[in-house]
């Protein structure tokens, strides 16, 4: 169990999510596996964020005011800057209509909640690589 809480070390993860409750497991998980995490709770107070942290991860919750998951994933991809940021999709809804339009704006992958911690991490693991390699 040791060696988790360096594995994501420098990891920089933004969750934003309309759902308090959601943003804190969800910070309380990440930050314990060594990321540093960064919260928004709709896409419109994130994007400011996103611009001046660039995160390597985003979490992106489909239902919120202002400007939807979908609307936030849109814009985050169709960003030169930024479209590289691999973004995970969070819904209540298990729909296969939701996933369909997720990959439609540039969503990498999608998540119901409650997600677990391997959920998360998992995610993570499965997209940083594919992100720090274009940087390189």
């Amino acid at each position: 169990m040791s060696d988790s809480s360096t594995e994501f070390s420098g990891l920089k993860v933004m969750v934003i999510d309309d759902s308090n409750t959601i943003r804190r497991s969800a910070e309380s998980l990440l930050k314990k596996a060594g990321c540093e995490v960064l919260t928004a709770d709709n896409g419109f107070e994130a994007l400011p964020i996103i611009s001046a942290e660039h995160p390597d991860i985003l979490f992106i919750d489909i239902m919120m005011p202002r400007l939807d998951g979908y609307q936030t994933c849109a814009l985050v991809k169709q960003n030169a800057k930024y479209r590289d940021i691999p973004v995970i999709m969070l819904s209540s809804k298990d729909g296969l209509f939701d996933r369909a339009k997720g990959r439609v704006v540039g969503a990498e992958q999608y998540l119901t909640k409650p997600f677990t911690r391997e959920d998360l991490l998992g995610a993570i693991r499965t997209h940083r690589n594919t992100h720090n390699n274009k940087d390189s």
